[in-house]
């Protein structure tokens, strides 16, 4: 069953490339585009894709306020930021307000693809030049010394699952629990952790496995 891909981007070039490259992969197909963040939001209501990818600098409403209206309508589907930007700033908002990976637009086209697919089956992507900027902006300020006592051990056990890049599904499956469970579980070590999203917590986590 192919993944669906929703196109949000104001160059016309850029989709239609981006669209053709993906509809040559039997697994991935582009089921709309828009050329701007209002017309990317109804068609992300509208089209309920498996993925979007969202560029950031756009004309009117940019990429950072329409990841925000797409959360707040309750969208859940997953969203991977596709840019020039590599500025910091940018990439901690972007992540802190949703996102699900941080692209390059000079990426080369067959590892693009293959982030695509690591998005769509629920993995954090980002941009390999961008690790270590990623990492400092989501690692937590405060100075604990050790937050992960505070976590029971199946919600550190979900935690180790969602830095592996694991989606709730695939965590309930893992553990014989139900998808509301995992929810709940990810809810309770977000606000121990003082954490507003599952990717600030992985990226978090990764830090500290690699301690």
């Amino acid at each position: 069953m192919n993944s669906t891909v929703l196109l949000i981007d104001d160059h016309p070039l850029l989709r239609r490339g981006l669209k053709q490259l993906m509809n040559d992969y039997p697994d991935l197909a582009v089921i709309g585009e828009a050329s701007d963040g209002q017309q990317g939001l109804q068609k992300a209501v509208e089209l309920d894709p498996d993925l979007i990818l969202l560029d950031l600098n756009m004309k009117g409403m940019d990429g950072l306020e329409t990841l925000r209206a797409i959360r707040r309508q309750g969208i859940t589907t997953r969203v991977v930021m596709l840019t020039v930007s590599d500025h910091r700033d940018d990439v901690a908002a972007l992540f802190k307000a949703g996102a699900d990976g941080y692209l390059l637009k000079d990426m080369e086209p067959d590892e693009l693809i293959e982030r695509v697919r690591d998005a769509v089956n629920g993995q954090l992507v980002v941009d390999d030049r961008l690790a270590g900027v990623l990492a400092s902006v989501l690692r937590p300020d405060r100075e604990e010394d050790n937050p992960l006592e505070s976590l029971t051990g199946r919600e550190l056990g979900i935690l180790h699952l969602i830095a592996d890049g694991m989606s709730n599904k695939l965590i309930a499956r893992e553990l014989s629990i139900s998808e509301g469970t995992v929810k709940v579980h990810v809810k309770h070590l977000l606000k121990k952790l003082g954490m507003r999203s599952r990717v600030e917590a992985a990226v978090w986590m990764v830090n500290q496995q690699k301690r």
